[in-house]
């Protein structure tokens, strides 16, 4: 992929796979109505990815772009876009805690002369689709250099805040102000507009580096009292953020629905008798200290998408294992099970040849059908669907979405 996405850091960490130590209960039919499912496709704005296009459009271009990928869900049958509201420590509507991004203007802090999440909202549900609003809660930049953030910045008022790392610029997750002022950041959002859910991706603690070590050392020596090890604090400091953030949804905003979409290995079988059976050369349990298994058992999550982006049969992470994989782990449990899909490797010659293969989206949905724990999927991404490079979209659509479906609640 020519631009960053946090889709990229997780298609980089596939180089590491040769090492070794993300019925259905509803396919619709074209017989009749659809039962619930989800139906969703993803709307990146990070390094203008999806939306908008490229930094500088006037805010008419801006807000005609964004109708046409809500158009095109809408007649994809899609029910469901999960739009990235806060990519890099920013705001896609006006927020009183951090400047407006930089991937509208072009200037980090430059008001965009409109308010796109508000449109967003008002207008997906115009089209029938529900609309989670994606925020990225640690990022803060996608470089290393506090000086290109706005001068007002938190991250520049609170120096000590930032962790510099792999040529990117992260609030530290072990501080607990850190951890209270990104959930207010967020949760601006949720107070302000009707959102039908919030939505965060795969990126807690970073992806590692090698050589490169995440300096977190103060935090740990003032708050890690108590805990085993690091690895243990880190992930506590993430579970806090998603109960914390789980418990403030329901607060502000009841009928809102509150999930992730991680990386799709918690463990490998090698690591944890628990795990997949996979090779994977990232474990988000050990390298994002995301707990992602556990979040779901306990019922902190009112859904998890994990990004099963693989074809069938790919040796370090087959699809066909790691969708039973997840549907056991859903199994009992109150969450929700929605698989990522990777719509942007159809079509791309840098891909295995089974994603040359028009049908190999379409037999995903085909085989997650056979387990009734998974209740939908989400693409990745939205201009993905609006190229369709091979059809790979329109042949899920003609083969499961022959009508139209509300999406689960």
């Amino acid at each position: 992929m020519g631009r960053v996405s946090r889709r990229a850091f997780a298609v980089a960490a596939l180089s590491a796979f040769t090492m070794t130590p993300r019925a259905s209960a509803a396919t619709g039919h074209r017989g009749g109505a659809a039962d619930s499912e989800m139906r969703g496709v993803w709307i990146a704005s990070v390094a203008n990815r999806d939306w908008p296009s490229k930094s500088g459009l006037t805010a008419s271009q801006q807000r005609a772009e964004l109708l046409t990928h809500l158009d095109t869900a809408a007649g994809n049958r899609l029910n469901t876009v999960f739009f990235q509201v806060r990519p890099t420590a920013d705001a896609m509507w006006p927020s009183p805690y951090e400047p407006w991004s930089q991937y509208l203007t072009g200037t980090q802090g430059k008001d965009p002369g409109w308010d796109p999440l508000g449109t967003a909202v008002e207008e997906a549900h115009a089209r029938g689709l529900h609309l989670h609003a994606w925020f990225n809660p640690y990022r803060i930049a996608v470089h290393a250099d506090p000086s290109r953030l706005a001068a007002s910045h938190p991250a520049r008022e609170n120096p000590h805040w930032v962790v510099s790392y792999g040529g990117k610029l992260f609030y530290n997750p072990g501080l607990p102000e850190v951890r209270a002022f990104v959930e207010d950041a967020m949760l601006d959002a949720v107070a302000k507009y009707p959102v039908d859910g919030v939505h965060f991706d795969d990126y807690f603690y970073p992806y590692p580096v090698a050589g490169q070590t995440f300096d977190d050392d103060a935090a740990y020596d003032e708050h890690g009292g108590g805990f085993p090890d690091r690895a243990a604090w880190r992930r506590d400091n993430i579970d806090l953020l998603v109960r914390e953030t789980a418990d403030r949804v329901k607060e502000i905003r009841p009928g809102a629905r509150f999930g992730i979409s991680p990386f799709g290995v918690w463990r490998n079988a090698g690591t944890d008798p628990l795990g997949s059976d996979t090779k994977a050369g990232v474990e988000t349990y050990d390298d994002l200290h995301a707990d992602t298994r556990k979040w779901v058992r306990e019922g902190w999550l009112d859904y998890i998408v994990p990004q099963l982006y693989w074809n069938i049969g790919f040796a370090a992470a087959d699809y066909a294992k790691l969708v039973p994989w997840w549907a056991q782990v859903a199994r009992g449990s109150s969450t929700q099970l929605y698989v990522g899909e990777a719509l942007y490797k159809a079509g791309d010659p840098a891909q295995p040849a089974a994603w040359q293969q028009t049908g190999e989206l379409s037999r995903h949905l085909t085989l997650a059908g056979e387990h009734a724990q998974v209740r939908g999927h989400v693409y990745f991404a939205a201009k993905d669907v609006a190229a369709d490079r091979i059809g790979a979209m329109a042949r899920v659509v003609a083969d499961h979405y022959g009508q139209p479906a509300p999406p689960p609640r």
